[in-house]
């Protein structure tokens, strides 16, 4: 048989022991502190007004416990309709964040890759991500609640929305330009026609002045000789012709 040497292996075990206890410490110390920078990134997105109203008017519903002329009494049942048409407002918001979702997530994985950007800001980017998938859960099934089947075309009706809203906001803004424009042709135009005016001041005064000054009367001095008298030289051809 062989002996085996406990002693000499209980250093080894020993090594291996404290090795991977440290390896663990070191890695649940890693995970805490990712998690709590984590947490403590700010988020990418600013509160959710919309579903902030949704559930104060589904909370402001009468409670069950009591009776329904004291729950009526405290607290007015809010109308259905009411409560569908804030779910809606919340499907509508939540078209407009998933549309920048994917306008910024190609640009921001092309700037991590480049080192453009710290890890923080994908850190945020992939959070945000996980709450909107969250958050599109909890409207299909708040939808479902409310009225059967109606998870499924809720963000149809959404994107409608949206997209009319975002068309209405284009119109407004070129009817705002196309206001600002004509204010600025029109002072345009104005200017234009004052320097035109005034050039037309300008030649009808040049104009008048050359007029004045061919108008002037000619001075001659009478005191000058005068030419080869006409008479003498009309005498002579005459004596020459006799």
């Amino acid at each position: 048989m062989v002996d085996i040497d406990w002693r000499g292996l209980i250093v080894p075990f020993a090594y291996l022991v404290v090795l991977s206890g440290t390896f663990m410490t070191f890695s649940t110390i890693y995970r805490k502190r990712k998690a709590t920078q984590s947490a403590n990134l700010a988020p990418w997105f600013g509160p959710h007004l919309q579903r902030n109203i949704y559930l104060s008017l589904l909370h402001m519903e009468p409670e069950a416990n009591g009776s329904e002329k004291a729950a009526a009494a405290k607290t007015p049942k809010v109308p259905e309709s009411v409560i569908r048409a804030a779910l809606l407002r919340r499907a509508v918001e939540d078209i407009h964040r998933i549309i920048q979702i994917r306008t910024a997530k190609a640009a921001c994985s092309s700037l991590l890759q480049r080192g453009s950007v710290g890890d923080d800001l994908w850190q945020r980017f992939q959070r945000a991500e996980k709450e909107m998938e969250e958050e599109l859960r909890d409207v299909v099934m708040e939808a479902n609640a409310l009225a059967p089947n109606w998870g499924q075309i809720i963000f149809q009706s959404a994107n409608e929305i949206a997209a009319n809203t975002v068309l209405k906001q284009r119109l407004d803004e070129i009817q705002a330009q196309t206001e600002r424009e004509k204010e600025w042709w029109e002072k345009r135009r104005s200017t234009i026609k004052t320097e035109f005016l005034k050039e037309l001041e300008d030649e009808s005064e040049k104009t008048q002045g050359k007029v004045g000054s061919e108008d002037e009367p000619v001075l001659v001095d009478t005191n000058t000789p005068s030419a080869t008298p006409v008479s003498g030289g009309g005498s002579k051809k005459k004596k020459g012709r006799k």
